[in-house]
Parts: structure tokens; sequence; C-alpha cells
């Protein structure tokens, strides 16, 4: 989809930052020489990595619980012909039961690709490209130019333009180094994946080659304008605003006020819109023009059947799921009954999120969750009060935000209304898998360009409520609590409050941080891309994120080398939110403190392969999670009281290192 409504944190990450690398025998740890393998140390020495699977642990053993118990639920409505109350439900299961006839979808194979294939073959020229751009961008066919609709990072209360290029075949710059022996074998993979998809869409194999050599020789020209991860992680560096006029100016080899004028009509009243590749829009001449654009008509053929293929056959499917099991470890690919699930979720999500709700978390639950978020917050704003570096004027406007701060807890009141215009052709009456989902991604897209005439709602959620994760919202001022998260490891009624603030407390508060993390601190409470800050407390601010960015640079980690200016964000949120949480346990007349940290420890615990350990390291803005799990706790005096941990304890850390920023 084109929705880019924010700059959000995802806690749980690319999930997979974060794991522990497979298992290896070790001494028995202590709390005092290792925390995090002591308090996990009977998990881990039984869990295992499913063969179908590239990691295990709290996050992903929780998502595939809810994940078993939906894709239960809905199978049984099909088997028993239920029509639910949610007419929306209605069109997933209809898409669902479509996407389960593998039957189907295998007799017709790729040919649904062949009437977009001929759009991309009838390119011969720039121009040609520019006069059918967004078209092409509304039947999801990737171009080398995209841009969208969103709220302005500056004024969230209006919309404006933000454009970007397409992005690398490779998940991030550092593959294609030369020196890089993973990049290399991932590249190649990548070439025989696409060359096997190409044949069976119907090239033979000399096409097939000839298109993956143009398409990389694109992709190549593309990679000294890409950001590295360590850059991308600053928003500073993605949010640059420019006057329409002028970038139009700058890219001479198309029309760029003709193809927004066909999206958008009038765009005159914009003051500016947001430049997210600034590289690659500075060397576009050199890169889009009519010399390369038989490399870049490829370059789009090979995303377009990468695209469709993920929606076709069995044997498409096998082909793609053999190049991802290939870069993260994983020994065999998932079930296609899973594979089948996931796609229809991806297009009805907030509906299964709602019915995930209402069924299995309810109205106590939610009020119960939301006194703890209030709770935190609190906890939060003291904090600030007692922060002895933060100006008056500074500290004002920091607990504004925490004041204004939306709270989106468990499952929403409403969802997306563009949920009532999807609509599914079943199979009774002709449908087919591959055609509904060609028709239901353009009303999407479509949906997504329409909203750039309306009005912003803050009260739409940036996440199902059957996710396990959490979220902020900086453009929002907004944190979001699926209702999937909110149970063990992180939280429970049957758990004391020092377990439960040590789970979903510390989550809350790392939520809440990320407010006032090197990028959210550049929004003010009402979303906006602001500059609240004296310049003595900004700088002081720095400084002391300059310090988390050294407790974890150079690291050494899974064969890696950890870089902290990426991962500081996260590191900041991490801090925080332990403190904030950790305060709140203090005030308990039943306080436990051993017991919260304990909890903290307990929800990272992990194993990931390899291969995907390294993947994430690599563009991941999140520390590894035993990391997370022992170096904050070791940011606290309170941990060493709490563990009898001294000066030559592999766990100590010197009172001069402890890094607090919040």
């Amino acid at each position: 989809m084109l929705k880019q409504r924010a700059v959000i944190c995802l806690l749980l990450a690319c999930m997979l930052a974060a794991f522990s690398p497979v298992k290896a025998e070790d001494t028995a740890p202590t709390f005092r020489t290792d925390f995090y393998e002591a308090v996990n140390a009977q998990w881990l020495a039984s869990a295992e990595i499913p063969a179908d699977k590239y990691m295990v642990g709290g996050f992903d053993d929780l998502s595939e619980d809810v994940v078993a118990t939906l894709m239960a639920d809905f199978s049984q409505m099909i088997a028993d012909g239920e029509t639910p109350g949610d007419p929306r439900l209605a069109e997933f299961l209809k898409l669902y039961s479509l996407a389960l006839d593998f039957e189907q979808r295998n007799a017709d194979g790729l040919a649904p690709i062949k009437p977009y294939i001929e759009k991309i073959d009838a390119i011969d020229s720039v121009a040609s490209l520019e006069q059918n751009l967004v078209d092409l961008l509304l039947d999801g066919i990737t171009t080398p130019l995209v841009f969208a609709p969103s709220e302005d990072v500056f004024d969230p209360t209006s919309k404006t333009l933000y454009f970007s290029g397409a992005g690398l075949f490779l998940p991030d710059v550092s593959y294609y180094d030369e020196s890089s022996e993973v990049g290399a074998m991932m590249l190649s993979m990548f070439a025989d994946t696409v060359r096997q998809l190409l044949q069976l869409a119907g090239y033979d194999e000399t096409r097939a080659d000839e298109i993956v050599s143009g398409a990389m020789a694109f992709d190549a020209l593309q990679i000294p304008l890409a950001f590295t991860a360590e850059e991308q992680a600053d928003i500073s560096n993605i949010i640059n605003p420019m006057a329409l006029p002028q970038l139009a100016e700058s890219l001479t080899t198309l029309d760029l006020n003709k193809i927004v004028e066909t999206a958008f009509g009038d765009v005159s009243h914009l003051p500016y819109i947001i430049v997210m590749s600034p590289r690659f829009f500075e060397a576009f001449n050199d890169v889009v023009n009519d010399d390369n654009i038989g490399i870049i008509r490829d370059w789009m053929t090979v995303h377009a059947v990468l695209a469709f293929a993920a929606n076709s056959s069995e044997e498409a499917i096998a082909i793609l799921q053999s190049y991802n099991n290939a870069i993260t470890g994983q020994e065999v690919s998932e079930p296609m009954e899973r594979v089948a699930y996931s796609a229809a979720h991806g297009v009805f999500a907030e509906v299964i999120g709602l019915y995930y709700g209402h069924k299995y978390f309810g109205e106590q639950s939610r009020d119960s969750v939301t006194k703890m978020v209030e709770n935190m917050i609190d906890a939060y704003r003291a904090r600030l009060d007692e922060n002895t570096w933060l100006s008056e004027q500074t500290r004002g406007k920091a607990k504004l935000k925490l004041d204004t701060m939306l709270l989106q807890i468990g499952y929403p009141d409403k969802i997306d209304p563009l949920y009532d215009e999807l609509k599914v052709v079943s199979a009774a009456d002709g449908g087919t898998y591959a055609g509904n989902i060609t028709e239901l991604n353009r009303v999407i897209l479509k949906d997504a360009f329409d909203r750039f005439t309306k009005p912003t709602d803050r009260t739409l959620w940036l996440a199902s409520a059957d996710t396990v994760n959490a979220f902020y919202n900086p453009q929002f001022n907004s944190i979001v609590f699926p209702a999937a998260i909110l149970q063990p490891p992180f939280y429970s009624a049957d758990r004391s409050d020092s377990e439960n603030y040590g789970g979903i407390g510390a989550v809350i508060a790392h939520e809440i941080s990320h407010a006032f993390d090197t990028n959210g601190a550049k929004f003010d409470e009402t979303g906006a891309m602001a500059d609240w800050w004296l310049p003595e407390d900004y700088e002081r601010f720095e400084e002391l994120a300059e310090k988390m960015v050294d407790a974890f640079d150079g690291i050494e980690y899974a064969g890696m080398t950890l870089n902290g200016r990426q991962i500081v964000n996260e590191n900041v949120a991490d801090a925080g939110g332990l403190g904030c949480a950790l305060q709140v346990v203090q005030s308990l007349p039943d306080a436990d403190i051993e017991a919260f940290f304990i909890s903290w420890a307990t929800i990272w615990r992990g194993l990931i392969r390899p291969e995907a350990q390294q993947l994430i390291i690599t563009s991941d803005t999140h520390a590894p999670n035993k990391l997370r799990a022992n170096f904050q706790p070791a940011m606290l005096d309170e941990f060493y009281d709490a563990f009898g941990i001294v000066e030559g304890d592999p766990m100590y850390r010197a009172p001069e290192d402890r890094v607090k920023v919040w």
C-alpha cells in the first residue's frame, strides 16, 4: 500500500533484530555474569527453532499463537458457511477462501500478469513512462519515481506530497560493497530467483537472462544514491522540503508537473513537497533517461513479476520462499495455508484486528491497560519535573507533549472507512484470487491518492489489533498498543504489578520515550516537526544521546559490529522506558524490584538463526535482544542493589558509564 502515515517505532522492529544467536554450550550463567542467560536459562535449554521459522521467542511465539487462533476461527467459519455480522469480515472470508484455492491458483499461474507486462513493454521512452506513470502506480507496478500524499510533517493538519526513489533489490546498501561476500551471495540468489520466475511467466531462458542483466544494471545505478542504515535512522535526512516547481525544474527528462497534475489536479497551493531521497533526485537525469529506458523497463518487469508471484501458484511462491529461506537460514518453507492467510490478512488487517479485539480482549481489559498507560505518563511527567538539566521553558513544552498524547489501546472504536469499499467477487460468481487481489490493490492505491484532498483523521490506527507490537507516531503524537501484545509474557492479570511493569509497563514507557528520542524530539505536541527546545537544552540532550551511541558502538555480536548511531533511538527509548517503569514499581506498596528486572529480561528471550541475525543487525534500528535485556538494567543503580552486582562482575558498569537520558 502507499499509506505512508508516519515514521513509526516498531518495538518488535523486524522482530529479528534481536534474538540471541542459536544456542551454544556454556558454563552456567548467573545474574551477576549474564543476566539474560541466567533469567532465561531453562527456556534456552529447551527451546528449538522450528524448521519453518528463523526465530522463536516471546514476541514471535505470541504472534504465532494469535495467528493460529484466528486461522482456526476463520477456517471454521468457512467450513460452516457462516456469514459474520460484520459485512467487512464476510468480504475477508471470501478472499481467504479464494487464497486457499491453490488448485485454481495453480491453474492460473502467472498468466494474470500478462496485461501488466504488456503495459511495461509498451514503454519505449521516458516520455511514454511519464504519460503512463500514474496508471502504472495505481496498477501496483513499481516505477523509478514514487510519490504519495500524506500528512505534512511540518503541519499535520494538512497534506503534502512525498517523493522518493523505489529503492534497491537487496535489503541494505552495504550488501553491494565489493568486500561483502554475503551480499554477493544474496545478489546471485536474487538473480537466480528472478530468472526462474520470468521463465515461469513465459519468457525463454535467453530473454530471462537479458531482463535480469538489465534490471541489475539499473539497480546498480542507484547504489551510490541510497542511504546507509545509519543515515536512514535519522529522520532529518529523509525530510527535505522543496518547492514543487524547483524539483520539477531540476528533472529535465520528464515533466513532473504534468505527472502530479494527472494524479492530483491543481497543487499550486502547496508551499512545498517533501523529498525523501535527495541523492536520487540530484542524479535523476543521469539515471532516468532515454538511454536507460531499456534497463528501466527490465527493472520494472522484475518488480512486477516478484509482486505477482507472491499471489500466484504454489510453484511461484516456492521459488520466492527458497530465496527468503536462504537469506534467513530457515530450513523449510511455511505451509501454503499460512501463506494464504497472511496474504488475505494483508488486505483486511484492521477488519481482522477488530474481530480479534472484541472476541479476545474486551472493554474490561482495555480499561485496565489504559489505566496503566495513564500511570506511566504520570510517572514520565514526574521524571521531567525531577530532571536537572532541562530549562523550565523546555520542560513545560515536553510536559505539554505528554498531556496531549493520543492513547490508542486494545482495539479501535472504528476502522478506516476504506474497508467499506473493499468488495470481493466470490468463486461462485466467477471471481479468482488473482483477479480480486489486482482490483483490491487498485482500490487501495486509488484511496491513498484520494486522501490528498481529505482531512486528516487522527483517530485512525497505525496497526491492527491482532498485531504483537507497539508503536509511537510522532506526526500524531500518539501511542498504539494493540490487543494482541497485551497478554503474557508482557501482561497478565494473574501476575504481580511489579512483573507487569517489567513487561508491558516498560514497553508502554518505551513508546512514550520515543516522543523524546533523537527523532521524536524534533516533533512538538501537535505532531509538527518543529524546534521547541531552547538551544542549550537540545545541546545537552545531544550530549547524553551521544553517550548512548558510545555505549553500544563497536560491540561485536553474532560476527557483526554494532553501529551505535544506527540504534541510538531505540536504545534511548529502552533506557527511558525501563527507568520510568522502575520508578512506578518503586512507589508500589508491594514492590518487587527483582521480579521487575526478571520480567524485563524474560520478554526479550529468543533464538534466531545466524543468517537472519546478521541480516537484521545490518539494517535494523534496534540492538539485539540479549543486549537490550542486559545493557539497560545495568544503566540503573537499583539493578546492582537487587542482585548484588559489584565491580569485577561481567554485568557491572561503572557509575560514570551508566547512561541516563530521561
